[in-house]
């Protein structure tokens, strides 16, 4: 799998700090951790994360005051809580501080391995697929930018590749112009004419499909947006 994801690892215990780098770098995610909570307060300021596994019993500022923060601030970012505290109050404190999952120490790294990959699904499924691979009947090379059609082999620009990428991750799912442009782009819509999304497609089908005045492809939904499926 190719996996640009980055995780952010906070953890205070060197073991399971060392575990959980290990595990994860051997998955493919880039992997930066923080040993305290002010540590990981810098890193966060400093990077971008697709994830961030959070302990709650951190020395200098715990877990929960980290959580707490980075959503008062409107931080986005998926958190998955790790914590020795087993009580259902701590997991429901968790998550109404803000956080997206918990897991309870000790914990199977192929459970965390699971949970890692359902939220990312929800929050980027193009994350989890990989730069070859099959969209309809066309071969793609994400990291060539090149396409395989029927007709031949044709380049395909970056962004061109982007749009693909998350069609492919959201299969048999109606995407809308917003999402889609918020996704890909980036950017929030707020202000921006989603024209722009529809031009970008019609680009796309005239590389993919064979009619793109009838696309069998990525399909259009009136008042709603596009669909791929298989």
């Amino acid at each position: 799998m190719d996996n640009n994801t980055k995780i952010l690892v906070v953890e205070d215990e060197s073991a399971i700090r060392k575990g959980l780098c290990d595990f994860l770098i051997f998955h493919d995610f880039e992997v930066i951790v923080a040993v305290d909570g002010l540590q990981a307060q810098r890193s966060v300021a400093e990077n971008h994360f697709d994830l961030i596994l959070l302990d709650l019993m951190l020395p200098k500022i715990s877990g929960e005051q980290l959580c707490r923060q980075w959503r008062q601030d409107g931080l986005n970012t998926p958190i998955i809580m790790l914590t020795a505290k087993g009580l259902e109050k701590e997991k429901i404190l968790g998550l109404n501080l803000g956080a997206d999952d918990y897991v309870t120490k000790p914990f199977s790294l192929e459970e965390l391995l699971a949970r890692i990959n359902a939220i990312l699904r929800r929050t980027d499924p193009a994350k989890l697929v990989s730069s070859n691979f099959t969209f309809a009947d066309i071969e793609v090379n994400i990291a060539a930018l090149k396409v395989k059609t029927p007709a031949g082999e044709k380049p395909i620009s970056k962004l061109q590749g982007n749009i693909i990428r998350f069609f492919a991750a959201n299969c048999g799912r109606v995407i809308s112009r917003d999402e889609l442009y918020e996704k890909v782009w980036g950017e929030s819509t707020e202000g921006i004419e989603t024209r722009t999304v529809d031009m970008q497609i019609a680009k796309l089908r005239s590389i993919i499909e064979q009619n793109p005045a009838e696309p069998k492809i990525i399909k259009t939904v009136r008042g709603a947006g596009y669909l791929y499926e298989l």
